[in-house]
C-alpha cells in the first residue's frame, strides 16, 4: 500500500513539474509574440511607404504617356487600393500625410499634378527610407527584447 502511494506521489509531482515547464514554454511563446506583433507594425508603415512612393512613380509616368484611371494603376498594389477607399492604414502623423496625399490625387489638370507629384515625391521618399531603417533597426530588437523578458519572467517564476 505505501508502496503504491509513494509511486502515486511521485507521478503527481512528475505531473506537476511538466505543467510548470509548459506554462513557462507558453509564457516565453507569449511575450515572443508580443514583440513579433510590435515588429509588424514597423513592416507594415515600410511596406506602405515602399507602396506609395511606387504609385507615385506609376502616377507620374501615366500622366506624362498614358491616361488610365487611378484605380487601375492602384489595382496592382496591396495597400493602395484600400487608401484610395479612404481606409486609414497608419495612424498619426503618417495618416493625415497619406489622407492629404489622397485628397489632391486627381483633382486638377495634368501638369498641376505632375507637379504636386514631383513635389510629393521627395517628402515620400524620406518616409520611405525612415520607415525601411526604423524597421531593420527595431523589428528584430522588439522580437529578442520580448524573448528575453519571458525568459526572464521564466527563470523567476521557476
Amino acid at each position: 500500500r505505501s508502496t503504491t502511494f509513494a509511486a502515486l506521489r511521485a507521478s503527481a509531482k512528475r505531473l506537476s513539474s511538466m505543467i510548470k515547464i509548459l506554462m513557462l514554454c507558453a509564457i516565453i511563446a507569449a511575450t515572443t509574440a508580443v514583440g513579433v506583433l510590435l515588429s509588424a507594425d514597423k513592416k507594415k508603415r515600410a511596406a506602405v511607404f515602399a507602396e506609395l512612393y511606387e504609385f507615385n512613380e506609376r502616377m507620374l509616368i501615366n500622366l506624362k504617356f498614358g491616361k488610365q484611371r487611378i484605380s487601375q494603376i492602384a489595382a496592382d498594389f496591396k495597400y493602395m487600393p484600400d487608401i484610395l477607399a479612404g481606409k486609414s492604414l497608419l495612424g498619426g502623423d503618417d495618416g493625415q500625410f497619406i489622407s492629404q496625399y489622397i485628397k489632391n490625387i486627381g483633382v486638377s489638370d495634368s501638369s498641376s499634378q505632375i507637379d504636386y507629384l514631383n513635389e510629393r515625391k521627395q517628402a515620400i521618399k524620406k518616409r520611405m527610407d525612415e520607415s525601411g531603417e526604423n524597421y531593420k533597426k527595431y523589428s528584430s530588437l522588439y522580437i529578442k527584447m520580448a524573448l528575453m523578458i519571458g525568459i526572464l519572467i521564466a527563470v523567476l517564476l521557476a
